[in-house]
């Protein structure tokens, strides 16, 4: 009998509402910077200007869906930390090597 009274219970509470509106932010957000780079790409020549800007606002879209749909922006400090360390020091090592082959002036 007790088994029947909790599951009585179960049917009757509510279903957490869908968080759409932070979905559709997330994606106006996604699209603004995906439009500012369609208009660089078109407006500004060739150049380290221009594959600067690229490589900046696509880090920044990485950090915002990484945060967004992988849920780490939720995540304790050291495990972002722990994430985030490794990949500034691959970045920095890619870096160092075309510095070092002498594709980086």
């Amino acid at each position: 009998m007790a088994s029947h009274a909790h599951s009585h219970e179960a049917e009757h509470q509510e279903i957490a509402a869908p968080q759409t509106a932070a979905i559709w932010k997330t994606f106006w957000i996604l699209l603004i910077l995906t439009a500012i780079e369609f208009v660089i790409a078109f407006t500004i020549g060739k150049g380290t200007l221009k594959t600067s800007i690229f490589v900046g606002m696509t880090i920044v879209k990485a950090f915002y869906i990484v945060g967004e749909f992988m849920h780490l922006k939720h995540e304790v400090k050291t495990l972002i930390w722990a994430i985030l360390l490794p990949a500034i020091f691959v970045v920095w090592l890619l870096i160092a090597l075309m510095y070092e082959g002498g594709h980086l002036y």
